[in-house]
């Protein structure tokens, strides 16, 4: 009796406080989160910056599966803040994100998260007001299962990866509003173009460099930001955090791209490592060499050293502009070789959809009468015009693996084709199962077509043409299946994050399709995932590029019908209270 009588009081206190106190969620594990100014030392340099309870990264939060949580999140800030739990399965309300699920948190005041932890495996959260996030604004998240693993292992470490620069988010996304190349520091050089002249001839060069010219874009255009040093657990390169083992030990390592632009291409010189999940979920055990870390994607591997040694954990950016590094050893001070980075890859046509094996983004119904003049300004979310008669500049030569089997989740002929610098294994998306479906297998009730487009001269970005502020909601029905058909018709790849909901990656496995909640799309491709809409609401669904989504890569999702609770904070027309 005494105890209902204190939960009563706690509930009316939260309630006196305007916040919403979900049915069915008692009020179990608490914990508190600040949110303040930092200084963050990348071993570079130092700047300001955003973290939680005086640090960045903040704390790791861990729960339990089947635990309900009450978070405590106080805005030290003078301006309005939030915090997302990206992945994490959970009421709108609760959601994180201003304008959709909540107006925010004001200065100086606490907001009251409450929710069941319904999953288990590795997320993080980040706040998702302007740039509070790659600024400084994140954190990781482990969830124990309420059962044991299906998988050994002897040490358990969080591995999160950031790309800090020295520049604030409002300042880079500024600079690339006033130059989108503003950043790209490997733009190719006199000495690049006589190289090119001598491998492939004068003629087929200087047509190359046109084509690429006319279209206002450059094959170094990979990464939009360069010049930030990659941090592991918020240490730079030379800082160096290091894991401790045993010799023979199982080390799980929970690697996380908290990064506000950059993926990153994870190997540990020396050691295999077992893929046991994705994106919080459990996946069939996979065996790989490299793998590449795409922005807001976690993935849980297994590594079991077997000699007294260190070894480097390494992370270059996709771009070969930066590396993180990390060292596992027996102990403190160990050092391992720090690997030298390959060659920086290069953008080929197949990456801007013009591969006619793999024309994925590519309408081939009006596929003519684009002459020169109007390529000059072309903008990305509509390239349907192109005839291949006028792409003089097209380089064969750098299409390379045109003709062999390559990896179905990249163009053919794409120069961003991920290949293990030791030879061996470099993990697919065509490489993960689900270990337990978390669905029944059934047909899809209708498609929705998501052409991911933009202009990279303006610095657009937006979906089917249309930016944020311009577009009407995605409206889902609860209870129905719905396939996305992701089309990228840009020449940078996105990870497209989908907000309160699993989205089903479509790898040709029927029901051992992975579940994943954030799915990377590269250049010229088009992938299928799909999602059992069970989570009334609203939601957000973007890109998780910070300044692509803040460009205008980003919907609202509304989903209609479900449990009335659902509807707290909405009024007649669905819109947040």
């Amino acid at each position: 009796m005494r105890k209902l009588m204190m939960q009563a009081l706690r509930i009316s206190v939260f309630a006196a406080a305007g916040v919403i106190i979900l049915p069915g969620l008692s009020l179990a594990g608490t914990y508190d989160l600040t949110v303040d100014r930092v200084t963050i030392d990348t071993g570079d340099f130092q700047k300001e910056g955003i973290g939680y309870n005086g640090k960045s990264p903040g704390p790791v939060l861990r729960f339990k599966e089947g635990e309900d949580v009450t978070i405590n999140v106080t805005n030290n800030l003078d301006e309005s803040t939030s915090i997302h739990w990206h992945g994490i399965i959970l009421p709108f309300q609760m959601d994180g994100v201003p304008k959709i699920s909540y107006p925010g948190i004001a200065p100086g005041e606490t907001f009251i998260y409450n929710f069941k932890i319904e999953q288990s495996g590795t997320y993080w959260f980040h706040s998702h007001s302007g740039f509070q996030e790659p600024d400084g604004a994140y954190g990781a998240i482990v969830i124990e299962p309420e059962k044991r693993d299906p998988f050994r292992f002897d040490k358990d470490y969080v591995v999160q990866f950031t790309d800090t620069h020295p520049h604030s988010g409002k300042r880079i996304l500024r600079n690339l509003k006033m130059s989108a190349d503003y950043y790209n520091r490997q733009q190719q050089t006199i000495g690049d173009f006589f190289a090119d002249v001598s491998k492939n001839g004068l003629a087929a060069t200087v047509n190359d460099r046109m084509a690429w010219g006319d279209m206002r874009m450059m094959k170094t255009d990979i990464e939009d930001v360069q010049g930030f040093t990659p941090l592991i657990n918020g240490k730079g390169p030379d800082q160096n955090w290091t894991g401790l083992f045993e010799p023979k030990e199982r080390v799980r390592l929970r690697f996380i791209n908290s990064s506000a632009m950059t993926y990153f291409d994870v190997r540990i010189p020396g050691l295999k490592m077992t893929v046991v999940a994705a994106d919080g979920n459990n996946v069939q055990p996979v065996t790989v060499d490299e793998l590449r870390l795409g922005v807001a994607e976690t993935y849980d591997v297994i590594v079991r050293p077997m000699d007294d040694k260190a070894y480097t954990i390494f992370g270059a950016s996709m771009g070969r502009t930066a590396y993180a590094r990390a060292t596992l050893a027996p102990r403190d001070g160990m050092v391992a070789e720090i690997p030298d980075m390959a060659e920086s890859p290069l953008l080929t046509m197949a990456d801007m959809g013009m591969d006619h094996g793999n024309m994925a983004g590519m309408d081939h119904s009006n596929m003519k009468g684009m002459d020169e003049s109007s390529m000059k300004n072309m903008d990305h979310s509509n390239m349907k015009g192109m005839d291949h008669s006028n792409m003089k500049g097209m380089d064969h030569s750098n299409m390379k693996g045109m003709e062999q089997d390559k990896d179905s989740f990249y163009a053919n002929g794409s120069g961003l084709v991920p290949t293990a610098a030791n030879g061996g294994k470099f993990l697919s998306y065509a490489d993960l199962k689900a270990q337990k479906p978390l669905y029944e297998d059934r047909e899809a009730t209708r498609e929705i077509e998501l052409r991911l487009t933009g202009n990279m001269e303006r610095y657009i970005w937006s979906i089917n043409g249309v930016k944020y502020e311009d577009a009407d909601p995605i409206v889902l029905q609860y209870g129905e299946r719905v396939r996305f058909k992701f089309v990228n018709e840009t020449m940078m790849t996105h990870p497209m994050h989908l907000h309160g909901m699993w989205s089903i990656l479509d790898v040709n496995a029927g029901k051992w399709d992975p579940a994943k909640h954030t799915i990377s799309v590269a250049p010229g491709t088009t992938v299928y995932s799909e999602t059992e809409v069970d989570a009334a609401g609203q939601w957000a669904f973007h890109c998780h590029l910070s300044y692509h989504m803040d460009a205008g890569m980003f919907r609202k999702v509304v989903v209609e019908g479900g449990p009335k609770s659902a509807s707290i904070g909405q009024d007649e027309n669905g819109e947040l209270q």
